[in-house]
């Protein structure tokens, strides 16, 4: 029961940017988990979970393996001016780069450690992210735009 539980938080997490452990709770009790808030807060201290500003000013939970690139975040932001253009469909996120690019990007969003990314494919000018489901292909489409539009 737990480990279901605590998976299903993790996952969560990942798909849905949540600000508060009342908008976990809530996601949580959607799932059939009848939780109170001394065990997520609980789970989250055991899975140390972190918060993190988002580019909108506010914060969000984040998973250890996120929190624990941020340093990657600056590499990456290096290699946000070589972006042109990002689109997704389905689970799937294309990003266009200038030519000679699309593979240091994608090295760089290989670095982050974000666990809605499966993977990238790389070429000259283009890179395919697959991610976990529809909603994290979105996601991750707007982290890119958001980050495309504080150049």
């Amino acid at each position: 029961m737990k480990r279901n539980r605590q998976e299903k938080l993790l996952d969560l997490i990942s798909r849905y940017e949540i600000e508060t452990q009342d908008e976990l709770i809530e996601k949580l009790r959607e799932h059939g988990f009848d939780v109170t808030q001394a065990t997520v807060s609980r789970d989250i201290r055991e899975l140390k979970i972190a918060k993190m500003t988002t580019g909108k000013g506010t914060y969000r939970y984040v998973l250890p393996r996120q929190a624990e690139s941020v340093p990657s975040v600056k590499f990456s932001a290096a290699l946000t001016d070589s972006i042109v253009s990002v689109g997704n469909a389905e689970n799937l996120v294309v990003l266009k780069t200038y030519p000679g690019m699309a593979q240091a990007v994608a090295v760089g969003i290989d670095h982050m450690r974000l666990h809605q990314v499966l993977g990238c494919v790389a070429g000259d000018d283009t890179i395919l992210v697959v991610t976990q489901d529809r909603d994290c292909a979105a996601a991750f489409s707007v982290q890119v735009q958001e980050l495309l539009r504080n150049i």
